[in-house]
C-alpha cells in the first residue's frame, strides 16, 4: 500500500470545506502511506500547540478519532503524531492529555487485513500503553521526566527523601512501559515503526537520565534513612540494576538499525560491592548480624558507585546536548536555504522603478501618467501656459485633472470636476480625455495668483468683475456630460404664460382666496429667479398675474469649492 488513499483525499477535502485547518493537517499526517508523518505537518501541529487561539481539546480529539481507524498505518501514525506533540509541542498539550481519564483504548486492536497488519498491531498495543503511562506520570508529578532540569541542582538531585521515594517508582513504571515495546532490529521493516522507534529511543535516553539522577540522590541519602525508607530504597536500587540491563539491550538494537554510535550513551554500572553495603546497612538496622565494616569502607564504596552513575549521567547529557545541537544546525540550514531561495526569487524579478514624487498618478490608455504636484501660490511661467488648477484641498482622488476651457457660444463640455448643480451640490468628477486636455484658455496677462493669499483673492475678484456690474465667466462649471445652449448675447429668459385657474375645492368647500401651487420653474435658468404675485379678480374669475423677474449679480464660485462665496446673493420677493 503506497500513496494517499481515496479516503484520505475525501477526508482532507471535507476538512477544507469546513475550514478546519488543524483537522485537515491531522488527516494529512495520518494518511495510509506506509511512511512516518511528514515533517511539515508535524511542524504545523507543533506551532498550533503554541497558539493560544487553537483549541487543544479539538486537536487531541482529532488524533483520537484517527486511532479508531481499522488500518494499522493510520492508527500507528496517529500515535506517532501524538507522541511527537507530547515531546516537542507546548506543555498545554500533554497537560490536557494528563487531565483525561482515558486516552488510547487500543489494548485489543488488531488489523486483520494482512500479515503485516497482524505484526504491527502488536507494537501498536505496546506503543499506546507507553503513551498512556507517559500521560499518567505527568498527572502524578505535574512535570515530564524527559524535560526536567538535570545536573547537581536538577529536580531529581535536589528532591527530599519522602518525595524521592514516591517519584522514582513512577519513573520505573514509565521506563517499564517503554522497554516493553521490545522490538528487534529485524522487525523495524517500514518507515512507520521506525519513526516510532526513534521517538522511543530519544525518550529512553532522557528518561533514564532522570532515573539515574534519582538513584544517585537515593544513594547519597541511603545511610541516613530510617529502616522503612532504607528497605524501600534498597528495593528501588535492585530494580534499577535490572532496568539498566534492559536499557543496554534496547540501545544495542538502536545501534544495529543504524543510529550513530556517538548518539548512543555509555552506561557504567555501579560496583557490585555497593549492593552488599546497602544490604548490610539494612540488616544492621533490623538487628541482624553483619560483617564488620567500618564507616570509611562504606563511604569509599558509596563514592565509587556515585562516580560510576555520575559518568553515566554525563554521557547521557552529552548525547542529549548533541541532539539539540544537531536540531539547531538543521534549523539554521533550513533558514539559510529559505533565505537563498528568497534572494533568487527577488533576483529574477525585473526592477521597475516608478517616480513616486509626482502626484497625482493617473492611468490612461494602459500607461502610467504622472502629473507633477502644483503649488497654487506659484507664479505662472508665461501667459500662454496651461492653467492647472490644484487638487482638492483634501486630496480626495488622484483622478481630478481640472482644465479651463475657452468661452464659446456653442455647446459647453463639462469640466473635470463637474462643478456644482442648481441646488449647490458638488457634482461627481469625470475623467477628462487627452483630447479635452488640449483645449486651454489664454490666461490674462496680468498676475492671477501671487505669493500672498489675500492679494491673490483680491486680484481674482477684480479679474472676474465682481462688484462692478460686469460678468466675466472664464470658468464654467456645468454638470458632466450635460450640454446647455446659452442662446448667445441676445438671450431672454422664458416667461411663464398667463394661466387661468379655478378655485380649488377641498372636501366640498370652496377656497377662492388660495391659488394652486406654482410649479417649479425649469432649472435651466441660471441667472434669475421668478416671483409670482397673488391672483387678482377679473370679472369674478381669478387670473394669475404676470410673473416678475428679479435678476441679481450672478454667483461666482471661487476655485476652492469649500471656500466662502463672494459676490451677490439670490434675492426673493
Amino acid at each position: 500500500m503506497s500513496g494517499q488513499s481515496l479516503t484520505d483525499r475525501i477526508t482532507a477535502a471535507q476538512h477544507s470545506v469546513t475550514g478546519s485547518a488543524v483537522s485537515k493537517t491531522v488527516c494529512k499526517a495520518t494518511t495510509h502511506e506506509v511512511m512516518g508523518p511528514k515533517k511539515k505537518h508535524l511542524d504545523y501541529l507543533i506551532q498550533c500547540t503554541n497558539e493560544m487561539n487553537v483549541n487543544i481539546p479539538q486537536l487531541a480529539d482529532s488524533l483520537f478519532e484517527r486511532t479508531t481507524n481499522s488500518s494499522w498505518v493510520v492508527v500507528f501514525k496517529s500515535l506517532i503524531t501524538t507522541h511527537h506533540l507530547m515531546v516537542y509541542g507546548n506543555e498545554r498539550f500533554i497537560q490536557y492529555l494528563a487531565s483525561r481519564n482515558t486516552l488510547f483504548n487500543l489494548s485489543n486492536f488488531l488489523d486483520k487485513s494482512g500479515l503485516q497488519g497482524y505484526d504491527m498491531s502488536t507494537f501498536i498495543r505496546r506503543y499506546s500503553r507507553y503513551l498512556n503511562e507517559k500521560a499518567v506520570s505527568y498527572r502524578q508529578v505535574a512535570f515530564d521526566f524527559t524535560k526536567v532540569k538535570r545536573g547537581a541542582d536538577g529536580v531529581m538531585r535536589t528532591m527530599n527523601t519522602e518525595k524521592l521515594l514516591k517519584t522514582v517508582p513512577i519513573i520505573q513504571n514509565q521506563m517499564d512501559a517503554l522497554l516493553d515495546f521490545n522490538v528487534n532490529s529485524n522487525e523495524l521493516t517500514n518507515g512507520v515503526i521506525n519513526a516510532a522507534f526513534m521517538l522511543l529511543f530519544k525518550d529512553a535516553i532522557r528518561l533514564f537520565a532522570a532515573y539515574n539522577e534519582g538513584i544517585i540522590n537515593l544513594l547519597e541519602k541511603y545511610f541516613d534513612m530510617k529502616k522503612n525508607q532504607c528497605k524501600e530504597g534498597l528495593d528501588i536500587y535492585k530494580k534499577f540494576l535490572t532496568r539498566m540491563t534492559r536499557i543496554s539491550e534496547f540501545l544495542k538494537v538502536a545501534e544495529q538499525v543504524g543510529i550513530d554510535r556517538g548518539d548512543i550513551p555509555d552506561l557504567s554500572q555501579a560496583p557490585s560491592s555497593l549492593l552488599d553495603a546497602l544490604e548490610q546497612h539494612l540488616a544492621s538496622l533490623e538487628g541482624k548480624k553483619i560483617k564488620d565494616s567500618t564507616a570509611a569502607s562504606r563511604a569509599t564504596t558509596l563514592s565509587n558507585a556515585v562516580s560510576s552513575l555520575a559518568s553515566t549521567g554525563l554521557s547521557l547529557t552529552k548525547v542529549d546536548e548533541r541532539e539539540k545541537q544537531a536540531a539547531l544546525e538543521e534549523e539554521q540550514a533550513r533558514l539559510k536555504a529559505l533565505k537563498e531561495q528568497r534572494l533568487k526569487e527577488l533576483a529574477k524579478k525585473p526592477h521597475t522603478s516608478l517616480t513616486t514624487a509626482a502626484s497625482p498618478v493617473s492611468t490612461a490608455a494602459g500607461s502610467i501618467m504622472t502629473t507633477p504636484a502644483i503649488d497654487i501660490f506659484s507664479i505662472p511661467s508665461s501667459s500662454n501656459s496651461t492653467s492647472n488648477l490644484p487638487n482638492d484641498l483634501l486630496d480626495l482622488q488622484p483622478t481630478f485633472h481640472p482644465s479651463v476651457h475657452p468661452i464659446s457660444t456653442g455647446p459647453q463640455v463639462g469640466g473635470t470636476w463637474g462643478g456644482f448643480d442648481e441646488l449647490g451640490g458638488l457634482l461627481k468628477p469625470t475623467v477628462t480625455s487627452q483630447n479635452q486636455n488640449l483645449l486651454v484658455a489664454k490666461l490674462p496677462p496680468n498676475k492671477l495668483v501671487s505669493d500672498d493669499l489675500d492679494s491673490s483673492l483680491a486680484n481674482l475678484v477684480g479679474n472676474l468683475g465682481i462688484g462692478n456690474g460686469t460678468t466675466k465667466n472664464d470658468v464654467n462649471w456645468t454638470q458632466p456630460g450635460e450640454k446647455k445652449l446659452t442662446g448667445g448675447s441676445n438671450w431672454q429668459p422664458k416667461v411663464a404664460p398667463t394661466t387661468a385657474w379655478n378655485a380649488p375645492t377641498i372636501n366640498g368647500m370652496h377656497f377662492p382666496q388660495y391659488a394652486p401651487p406654482v410649479m417649479a420653474y425649469p432649472a435651466t435658468t441660471p441667472t434669475g429667479m421668478m416671483g409670482y404675485g397673488m391672483p387678482t379678480q377679473m370679472g369674478g374669475v381669478p387670473v394669475m398675474t404676470q410673473p416678475t423677474l428679479i435678476y441679481s449679480q450672478p454667483i461666482m464660485r471661487p476655485p476652492n469649492p469649500f471656500g466662502p462665496v463672494s459676490g451677490g446673493q439670490i434675492q426673493f420677493m
